[in-house]
């Protein structure tokens, strides 16, 4: 039932003596003896399951071979969970210390108290059913969270020091254009005509909040005894300060429906009954927040070709031989309908 570690991949194991020696001189109750285990790795950051003594930790180290230090910046992502807590967010991992000795593991990292829970991957968990009420209600959740989280002070909560608010989607719609071509592999009509539309038709700027830029369902965690409740959000290391409607068209893009490219349904499991779609989490958003949602089509392409790049760059390196793993041969399909979303929203005005 609960999101669970596996054995460790070959190449991205720790050296668990100096680890082990480490954590015991900085955390009380620690053993000097641990016990490591890989949790199953996406796209970016590794994630652990240290166990040091009685408590159970969970360790984020940048990928082996790293050299884009902007994107697995170990101690900004500590820095973030560490303000979110002060600032009243609850919903976060609680921070435990941040090391950037890399004689340890050979880089810098953090330790954060593990948040035991589910976590909706690319399918139902075994043992569990998730009825249509609890899936409409769970949508309901997520939303309600995301406007806790863009609700928060940034100002009094030195959170507003974590990112530049001015010219923000200015500057995300020119560099994730750029990476798109920097990496661009095949000549997709629908992606070429989304990058010339959003670079035609940026909104002005209407609220500046602290967003998370990767929710969806496979980064919350859920409460097992009540899947509606969400006991914390993971992965804030794209985190900043922007425009929250750029955080909520992220959000969009990786929601699929049931009528979406099956292609984009391993993102989430927003395509099965009961999820509210799009246009109702837009609806429940604007209800929630207060914000003014007219510019959502702009946002909504933004997200899904933010999310086609993302894999763009994946399926590039694969193409050029830099990995080997079967799953980023299939990314050229979850680009292409990336595309097409953003086309038909353009096209129709409607997401």
């Amino acid at each position: 039932m609960l999101d669970q570690p596996t054995s460790i991949r070959t190449g991205e194991e720790l050296d668990s003596k100096k680890l082990s020696d480490y954590l015991a001189s900085r955390i009380e109750g620690a053993s000097s003896t641990i016990s490591i285990q890989q949790f199953p790795s996406g796209y970016s950051n590794l994630t652990y399951l240290v166990k040091a003594g009685e408590q159970e930790y969970i360790l984020r180290r940048p990928p082996f071979g790293a050299n884009i230090k902007s994107a697995h910046d170990m101690e900004r992502e500590y820095k973030v969970l560490s303000l979110l807590q002060k600032a009243a967010f609850t919903k976060v991992p609680e921070p435990v210390l941040f090391c950037d000795d890399e004689n340890i593991i050979a880089t810098k990292f953090y330790l954060m108290k593990r948040v035991n829970g589910v976590i909706l991957r690319n399918r139902v968990p075994k043992g569990i059913t998730i009825e249509p009420a609890t899936f409409n209600q769970l949508s309901k959740s997520a939303i309600d969270q995301l406007v806790q989280l863009h609700q928060l002070d940034i100002k009094s909560t030195g959170l507003d020091k974590l990112g530049k608010a001015e010219g923000y989607v200015q500057r995300q719609v020119e560099g994730w254009i750029k990476r798109y071509f920097n990496a661009q592999t095949d000549d997709l009509k629908e992606m070429n005509e989304a990058a010339e539309w959003m670079s035609k038709n940026i909104p002005a700027t209407s609220s500046i909040s602290f967003i998370h830029n990767d929710y969806k369902y496979d980064n919350l965690v859920l409460d097992p005894e009540n899947l509606t409740n969400i006991k914390a959000i993971l992965d804030w290391e794209m985190a900043t300060v922007g425009d929250p409607l750029m955080d909520l068209g992220t959000t969009l893009a990786y929601w699929a429906e049931p009528t979406d490219s099956d292609a984009l349904k391993p993102f989430n499991l927003t395509w099965m009954p009961g999820n509210m779609l799009r246009k109702e989490m837009v609806d429940y958003y604007a209800e929630k927040s207060g914000n003014n949602l007219k510019d959502i089509i702009f946002y909504y392409v933004f997200g899904s070709f933010k999310v086609g790049v993302i894999c763009q760059q994946i399926y590039h390196r694969y193409k050029q031989g830099h990995t080997q793993d079967p799953r980023f041969a299939m990314l050229i399909h979850v680009i292409k309908a990336c595309g097409e979303n953003a086309r038909k929203a353009i096209t129709n005005l409607k997401i």
